[in-house]
């Protein structure tokens, strides 16, 4: 088999000499491609210069999948992050054990459903607990975890519910353009009903804040409409800039929020793209989700943004169709890791 990649060093400090982030990374769904993204990931130089990521999952599946992709490395259980080692491939896992030794590849799982809430269920505890500094999380199968009997629409929606919160965003991060959603996980006409003054104020402040504890001191934030061409004064739509987005901004502008808008949504991520915008507040999930998925799913990254912890995820699903066969790529979760030792970093140094 290939040997593992080189790993940074078994000191595992910065630059700075900081002890680097905690980084709890669970395995999201056993039968996708989540073990196949993982090894690897962890194994990648980037990874171990930047954080100390533990693994919440299942041993044995991540075994699987190393061998799978030919990768030689050592795969241990723990009991906790605090007995983690961090040298060079070495693979840290609290060992859950949930999953079937025969689970095959690319099939809906209900026992592979429960495990991934298991997994993001201790993962939220360690982080809550200060054991972890924040969540990294491989994709899990919405139906799957339905199956299993855990009735939440995602990864967010759970997180909220294990953390005690009530309200939170999503935000799509990739090297060109970062987004945070209004709405998600909503029929169209359902999302246009459910925007309201307030949500656009709480999502733009919420992501202002994201902005500023991932570094950027002064964050451009622009503001989509709900309209095309952001209803042109009124030729479309029934004014649902004016009332539904207009007062939002003029609250957090009021605050000192570099916010503009409401802006035509086509031109929206043109201008973010070439670095007008720092941010971009899309109404709804496909007026965000579409242009991130052509400006750098290879490497985009999921956030999830009002949690009382760091959440980041890669910007993909479980892909049965390939789960098994080696060919996921892992650039997503790298730079999903990445940006949760970032933000870590950033916040401690506030």
């Amino acid at each position: 088999m290939n040997a593992a990649p080189t790993a940074a060093s078994a000191e595992q400090t910065g630059t700075a000499g900081h002890r680097l982030p905690v980084i709890a990374v669970t395995m999201g769904d056993g039968a996708g491609i989540g073990p196949e993204v993982i090894v690897p990931a962890l194994l990648h130089p980037d990874t171990l210069r930047g954080c100390r990521p533990v693994v919440i999952g299942d041993a044995h599946r991540l075994r699987q999948a190393a061998d799978i992709l030919g990768i030689s490395c050592d795969i241990v259980a723990v009991d906790g992050p605090a007995q983690a080692e961090f040298t060079s491939g070495r693979i840290n896992v609290v060992d859950l054990g949930l999953l079937p030794a025969d689970l095959p590849w690319g099939t809906l799982s209900a026992a592979a459903g429960d495990a991934a809430y298991q997994y993001i269920r201790v993962a939220a505890r360690l982080a809550l607990n200060g054991e972890v500094h924040a969540i990294c999380t491989a994709p899990l199968n919405k139906e799957a975890l339905h199956a299993a009997g855990h009735l939440y629409p995602g990864h967010t929606e759970l997180l909220a519910h294990l953390t005690g919160v009530e309200e939170v965003s999503m935000m799509l991060s990739t090297p060109k353009v970062k987004v945070i959603h209004v709405t998600t996980h909503l029929g169209l006409i359902d999302a246009v009903n459910r925007i309201e003054p307030g949500l656009v104020e709480r999502t733009v402040r919420r992501g202002h804040e994201a902005m500023v504890r991932a570094g950027v001191d002064a964050p451009v934030i622009g503001v989509c409409g709900i309209n095309p061409h952001a209803g042109e004064n009124g030729l479309f739509g029934y004014g649902e800039e004016e009332a539904k987005i207009a007062p939002a901004l003029a609250a957090v502008r009021a605050d000192g929020i570099d916010a503009h808008g409401p802006l035509p949504a086509d031109t929206a991520f043109f201008l973010a793209g070439r670095g007008d915008y720092d941010l971009i507040v899309a109404m709804y999930h496909d007026q965000g989700h579409g242009p991130v998925k052509v400006l750098g799913i290879e490497t985009g990254v999921n956030l999830t943004v009002g949690l009382p912890v760091i959440r980041t995820s890669v910007d993909h699903g479980t892909a049965f169709d390939i789960a098994g066969t080696g060919r996921a790529e892992a650039g997503s979760m790298v730079e999903a890791l990445r940006q949760a030792a970032e933000m870590s970093s950033a916040s401690a140094a506030r």
